[in-house]
C-alpha cells in the first residue's frame, strides 16, 4: 500500500521560512516524479513544484526563486524549502507521486493527506 506522509507545516510570519517533508512508502520511489501541490480555501489545487528521479526540478512561477525541492532516493523522502513566505502562500500543501513526468495534478497517482501552511501578514 502506497503512503505519502507530509510534515512540517505550521504558522509562520510573512518573510519567514518553512521546510515541508514528504515520506513515501510502498512504491519504488526512484521510479516516480514527486510533486508538491497546494490548495487554498475556495481555490483550485495548483502546482507548486516537482522533482524528477534524476533530480531535475520544476517550479511554478509563483514560488520560483523562493523555493527549493530536493529528494533522497535512498531514504524515500522529498522536501520543499520555502523562503520569504507571503500571505498568499497560505494553503494546504500536498505531496504526490507520478510515473513519468507531469505538472498537472490530475495525472498524479498517489497523494498525501496534506499539511497546512499559514502565513500571517
Amino acid at each position: 500500500q502506497v503512503q505519502l506522509v507530509e510534515s512540517g507545516g505550521g504558522l509562520v510570519q510573512a518573510g519567514g521560512s518553512l521546510r515541508l517533508s514528504c515520506a513515501a512508502s510502498g512504491l519504488t520511489f526512484g521510479s516516480y516524479m514527486m510533486g508538491w501541490f497546494r490548495q487554498a480555501p475556495g481555490k483550485e489545487r495548483e502546482f507548486v513544484g516537482a522533482i524528477a528521479w534524476s533530480g531535475n526540478t520544476y517550479y511554478a512561477d509563483s514560488v520560483k526563486g523562493r523555493s527549493t525541492i530536493s529528494r533522497d532516493n535512498a531514504k524515500n523522502t522529498m522536501s520543499l524549502q520555502m523562503n520569504n513566505l507571503k500571505p498568499e502562500d497560505t494553503a494546504d500543501y500536498y505531496c504526490a507521486a507520478v510515473r513519468g513526468y507531469s505538472t498537472g495534478w490530475s495525472n498524479y497517482d498517489y497523494w498525501g493527506q496534506g499539511t497546512q501552511v499559514t502565513v500571517s501578514s
